[in-house]
């Protein structure tokens, strides 16, 4: 097996509250690991942390390949059509049009490619999120209630989305109040390490 992401050690800590110490974890390709537990249980916190967007406390990352994270913001600008603005974020990953093409239809999108991103609702939005990350190609996936908002029929695309990106080698980390279906899950409850 190949390891695409490893955590050793481990300490978050956010103002002055210590949320975890002394975690490790290892994602390799294929897996995936649903981090579950209450809120401000520091779920987020490790997503970011994956991500490279905070600084541990203590321990040590190691990431291997890239990595794509969908959080509360989707992170894409809302006053231009969905495509372009999905677009922007293709040219910075490299990907040519028609990796964002087949990833909107996976997302069924298509038909939305014109509309204001303002004017996508909710889940709308988090399934254009979810586009930004299957169309990057980045082999580490982290998703922060990537769910939220999205009906029956979304969450069984995503749940699809997410099957083929581990068939495919890719890893999961996924942080969320549910486990949207997705089958072979490893589980952390966050909410024991406190």
């Amino acid at each position: 097996m190949t390891q695409l992401l490893r955590l050793t050690g481990v300490a978050c800590i956010r103002g002055d509250r210590l949320l975890f110490e002394d975690l490790s974890l290892m994602l390799n390709r294929g897996d995936a690991l649903w981090l579950r537990g209450p809120n401000g249980a520091g779920k987020s916190s490790l997503i970011r942390l994956a991500a490279g967007l905070l600084r541990p406390a203590a321990g040590m990352i190691e990431r291997r390949e890239r990595r794509a994270l969908i959080d509360e913001a989707a992170a894409l600008d809302p006053e231009m059509p969905l495509r372009r603005a999905l677009d922007f974020w293709a040219r910075i990953d490299t990907v040519d049009g028609h990796t964002v093409d087949r990833a909107m239809e996976e997302m069924a999108l298509a038909s939305l490619a014109e509309v204001p991103v303002a004017m996508l609702s909710t889940g709308q939005r988090k399934r254009a999120a979810m586009v930004r990350v299957i169309a990057s190609g980045a082999p580490i996936w982290l998703l922060d209630e990537p769910a939220n908002g999205m009906d029956d029929a979304a969450q069984a695309r995503l749940a699809a989305a997410i099957a083929k990106h581990r068939a495919n080698g890719g890893a999961l980390l996924l942080a969320s109040h549910f486990a949207l279906g997705i089958t072979d899950l490893a589980e952390l409850d966050m909410g024991a390490l406190a």
